[in-house]
């Protein structure tokens, strides 16, 4: 797995993608920095939070597309399927590299909250620390459901919209169950829908239920995106 994450993160920096999505990544969420804290004088992060939301459902699927399409792509797959790494390995390597890159623009929220802090004298820490954590775990879900999508396609271009398309489902779904009226439907369409779980997190809520939900998410792509190895190393 190391072998594999340090693979990844050799391409991703070697590539100009990393550069690109941290940048676009600090340009936008310092944007909302300004506007939203600095120029009106507010120590309220919800605002730079929520904005950083709609970049990570585009961006993501950009930084997920290549992991698996392109091995497959460039001929490559038979090679590290034949590897002495367990497939679990290749995808948890793969993973990690993601969601390091994520992270690395996650942390610029760090200088953020200790500016606000010592320009205001105090900051709202439950809702900084919620929001974090529900951008952080829905970040990784994205990456986990990104990368089971690259793994079905060679097309760095289909792995992207498809990605995108299936994100906005399932942050979605438990939105529109209040105009379903068929009950098992709409607790089913409840039960896997992002939405309410994510804003539990944004109002400073920490639901243990929420946290193994997101966790059981990450594990369940992850695994899909292992039996698609699996079977392609034996199809």
């Amino acid at each position: 797995m190391g072998a594999i994450f340090k693979r990844e993160m050799r391409a991703y920096f070697t590539s100009p993608i990393a550069y690109i999505f941290l940048a676009v990544f600090y340009v936008y969420t310092g944007s909302y920095f300004i506007r939203s804290c600095i120029d009106i004088g507010s120590s309220d992060m919800t605002y730079v939070f929520s904005g950083i939301f709609t970049l990570i459902m585009i961006m993501l699927p950009l930084l997920t597309m290549r992991l698996m399409s392109e091995e497959k792509k460039q001929k490559t797959e038979q090679c590290l399927l034949t590897a002495p790494v367990s497939l679990m390995g290749i995808v948890m390597g793969k993973f990690l590299a993601a969601l390091a890159v994520f992270m690395l623009g996650m942390l610029i929220y760090i200088p953020y909250v200790l500016v606000l802090f010592k320009l205001a004298g105090h900051i709202a820490w439950a809702t900084v620390i919620g929001n974090f954590c529900a951008l952080s775990l829905l970040g990784a879900s994205f990456i986990s459901i990104g990368i089971f999508i690259s793994g079905l396609t060679e097309n760095q271009i289909v792995a992207a919209i498809a990605s995108f398309i299936v994100i906005i489902f399932l942050y979605m779904v438990d939105v529109f169950a209040g105009s379903v009226d068929i009950a098992w439907l709409k607790s089913v369409m409840v039960a896997i829908g992002f939405y309410n779980r994510f804003y539990e997190f944004t109002n400073g809520i920490i639901n243990i239920t929420s946290i193994v939900f997101f966790l059981s998410t990450i594990f369940m792509f992850n695994f899909l995106t292992v039996r698609v190895l699996e079977k392609r190393r034996w199809g």
